[in-house]
């Protein structure tokens, strides 16, 4: 896997607001944890497991932020991961690091963020 390409294409995903694109980088069993979801969803585990109900939140963040932009800064790799260092939303720092599967989707994702 070449992190630095994934990680190109997925901070533009990001920046283009089209779910689809953003959403095709992960696997239908896809976790995610990050205490954005405790913060705007008050889910207190600050995780969502499903593709779905990935969706339905990341659908409901990008109409909520419409000017939603990344700025890569970072990128590491570790075994079959890789570990993303960006400027986030609200000019927070965020390290996001992301597990895939066999296939090369994400299928388990934790981010971090500088103080909330």
């Amino acid at each position: 896997m070449n992190a630095q390409k994934f990680a190109k294409e997925w901070i533009e995903s990001w920046n283009s607001h089209d779910l689809e694109k953003i959403m095709k980088h992960y696997s239908e069993d896809i976790e995610i944890t990050t205490p954005m979801i405790k913060l705007a969803a008050g889910i207190e585990s600050g995780s969502l497991q499903g593709k779905e109900q990935v969706r339905a939140y990341w659908s409901k963040a990008l109409i909520k932020i419409p000017d939603l932009h990344f700025e890569l800064v970072e990128v590491a790799s570790g075994v079959d991961s890789v570990a993303l260092y960006y400027k986030s939303i609200m000019n927070k720092m965020a390290i996001e690091v992301m597990f895939f599967n066999k296939y090369g989707l994400v299928n388990k994702m934790i981010a971090h963020y500088t103080d909330l």
